[in-house]
């Protein structure tokens, strides 16, 4: 630069106007009760215990705010707080500095942007900043009063003073806070932490005497053990989620750090709006300091903490049950909101029942967070959208020639309704082959809720001869079963008994049996039991060997033998398992004078679906790609026809749903 050339010449730099940093700074700048928060949050950084606010009563009376943190001397003062945009994380780390007498305390610290600092510009463009440790100290006036900086240090002078804080001094010019409305504001938001206490003109919120308390209860936990509850809705707390959760109080002092998480159960998502919203504090008197470690940074796993684990977790679900009224309109909206451009292209009746939906899904699931809401909406769009015509449009527009060629000879031969019954059919048949590969080589197939309810429903995986709709579940052979399984089976083995087909649980695998009837060609008045197939399903890695083979020959010789049967029927069973073992003859059949009747095969899952792709003139080769995206999982819901669990989880309710279609699927 030239010697003597003006540093306010526009040619060598930028300017600033006066308030530059007030109109960057947002709502901190404009909202007292953020403001005020955010100053809060700076002295909890500061490793502060305490924090008294005084308010005036009328304009041009002096806001203070003072706390006994670490303080800072005149250095680490102009390199901290005078540093613009200045990154706590990287020079200070995330972990609050405290002073020498909580030298064994733990927090982690709020800021990390060096914003919320600069909240005492809200009420004028001036302020006085004291600050001391060690005793030693200085006195600042800040502003913004200047073109060649966003903020300045007028002035500055030296300040002894015992001990260590912090003191902000402004005379307020604008927004004068409302105290009550701060003081309840500030202690919802900070209230996790009894070793942290906020005063507003000298008086501090009590939890129980707080205006945010919805409900307050007393939870019996063992023998001279209970504990308090207090539900808080914090109602307009700071942007930061960082504590907000469940706390665990013992004996006035936190223990570990608030989460949704208590022991190993997640009680809620973070990011839901009732994590946003409530906080859940648990007061455990002196009796429970036995109970947690040294460091006091979590509980011990003893068998009176996990009791209290479960009835904190079980008193939350209900508190949020309770509660979700208010939410579901407001979660609803903001997932419309989200969807909007998609939402309002949709038909009347359509946006309807989306809506209804949306409504419905946040009613039963209060905690889903709204990134998850708003995805499942998305879905339902699309669905609508396919019901009326849309995406079929949309699909045109992007064939290929080759493509409108072949879809042009398609509908010249078939109707769409034909043809989508034959292509169901063998998009059916394929996806069982496909469900069956991959779910048998995972070892951790639930083969009694996945395999044999995907087998027993394609019988003609055993053979064309088994491919009809005749065979089904009767009284007769229920009650057969029943009689030589008694014996072996736990009450209950038998799955929805009134559905078909059937299934038992064995002790080490799954069996169902089904069967054909028909008129007897001597007397054509009655029908009598023709053709029965068994299958049976190994369960985990297992082999099938010589003792599962005689086993299911009992079956076949007892079912014969019951006595119970109109008729006498062929009977074929079908041992299924991932291998067969050497020595072991994979055929066995069972004659009654020279005459066939029955048959036992030992099969694996592999000799089944290679069999079947033969069958099915090896489609499987020619679209190699369909299913190769695919979990096991998905093609067996599709198979099953019920829903599957991709996309999201919705916590219990969703487990609790999903067990209940497993049972379904089963039956």
């Amino acid at each position: 630069m030239a010697q003597g050339a003006n540093v306010t010449d526009q040619s060598f730099g930028s300017l600033f106007e006066e308030d530059y940093l007030i109109r960057n700074l947002g709502q901190i700048a404009h909202d007292p009760e953020i403001a005020l928060t955010e100053l809060v949050a700076n002295a909890w950084d500061a490793g502060a215990s305490s924090v008294d606010i005084v308010i005036p009563k009328v304009l041009n009376g002096n806001l203070v705010v003072k706390d006994d943190g670490h303080g800072m001397s005149s250095a680490q003062f102009k390199s901290r707080w005078m540093k613009l945009s200045y990154d706590r994380i990287k020079h200070q780390s995330q972990d609050v500095e405290f002073p020498p007498e909580r030298a064994g305390w733990i927090r982690r610290a709020y800021g990390h942007n060096g914003v919320g600092r600069h909240g005492m510009l809200c009420f004028a463009d001036v302020y006085e900043v004291q600050t001391w440790r060690d005793g030693k100290g200085a006195s600042f006036v800040v502003s913004t009063h200047s073109q060649a900086t966003p903020f300045k240090m007028d002035s500055e002078a030296p300040l002894e003073r015992a001990g260590h804080g912090t003191k902000l001094i402004v005379n307020v010019q604008r927004h004068l806070p409302d105290p009550d409305r701060i003081r309840d504001i500030l202690s919802a938001r900070f209230l996790h932490d009894p070793q942290f206490v906020v005063r507003v003109n000298g008086a501090s919120i009590a939890l129980p005497e707080h205006t945010g308390l919805v409900e307050k209860a007393t939870l019996e936990i063992a023998i001279g053990k209970s504990i308090e509850a207090f539900v808080v809705d914090t109602t307009r707390g700071a942007k930061s989620t960082l504590y907000q959760g469940i706390a665990f109080w013992v004996n006035g002092r936190l223990v570990g750090t608030p989460s949704w998480v208590v022991g190993n159960a997640v009680v809620l998502d973070g990011r839901s709006r009732f994590a946003k919203r409530y906080t859940i504090v648990v007061q455990c008197g002196p009796e429970w300091i036995g109970d947690i470690e040294s460091d006091w940074t979590r509980f011990k796993p003893t068998d009176a903490v996990r009791t209290m684990n479960s009835a904190v977790a079980g008193y939350a679900a209900q508190i949020f049950a309770k509660l979700s009224e208010e939410f579901v309109d407001e979660s609803s909206q903001d997932a419309l909101v989200r969807n909007r451009e998609s939402f309002k292209d949709l038909p009347t009746l359509a946006r309807i029942e989306v809506a209804s939906f949306t409504q419905e899904l946040v009613k039963r699931n209060p905690g889903i967070n709204t990134e998850t809401l708003a995805i499942a909406v998305e879905a339902v769009i699309n669905l609508e959208k396919s019901r009326s015509g849309v995406a079929l449009l949309e699909k045109l527009t992007k064939l290929g020639e080759a493509d409108v060629e072949a879809l042009d000879r398609l509908l010249g031969q078939w109707s769409v309704r034909d043809a989508l019954s034959v292509l169901d059919e063998i998009d059916m048949r394929l996806s069982v082959i496909e469900a069956i590969d991959k779910l048998a080589e995972d070892p951790t197939t639930d083969e009694l809720h996945t395999l044999h309810p995907l087998v027993t429903q394609a019988r003609w995986l055993f053979g064309p001869e088994f491919d009809s709709h005749e065979y089904t579940s009767n009284v007769t052979l229920r009650t057969v079963a029943n009689k030589i399984f008694g014996q072996s089976v736990e009450l209950g083995a038998f799955l929805n008994p009134t559905q078909r087909p059937d299934i038992v649980v064995l002790a080490d695998a799954t069996f169902s049996i089904v069967g054909t009837e028909g008129y007897d060609s001597f007397d054509p008045m009655f029908t009598r039991i023709q053709n029965v197939l068994i299958i049976e399903l190994k369960k985990g890695k297992s082999s099938i060997g010589r003792p599962e083979m005689t086993q299911a020959d009992g079956y076949v010789q007892d079912l014969l033998q019951s006595g119970a049967m109109d008729g006498i029927p062929l009977i074929r069973a079908f041992v299924v398992g991932h291998q067969v073992s050497s020595k072991t003859m994979k055929e066995k059949l069972i004659s009654e004078d020279g005459i066939v009747r029955g048959k036992v095969v030992a099969t694996t899952y592999g000799q089944l679906t290679r069999s079947a792709s033969q069958r099915l003139f090896k489609l499987r080769e020619k679209i190699p790609a369909r299913y190769d995206h695919v979990s096991g999982a998905e093609l067996m819901s599709r198979v099953m026809r019920t829903p599957s669990q991709a996309g999201f989880n919705l916590g219990e309710q969703a487990a609790a749903r999903e067990e209940a279609g497993q049972s379904k699927i089963a039956a």
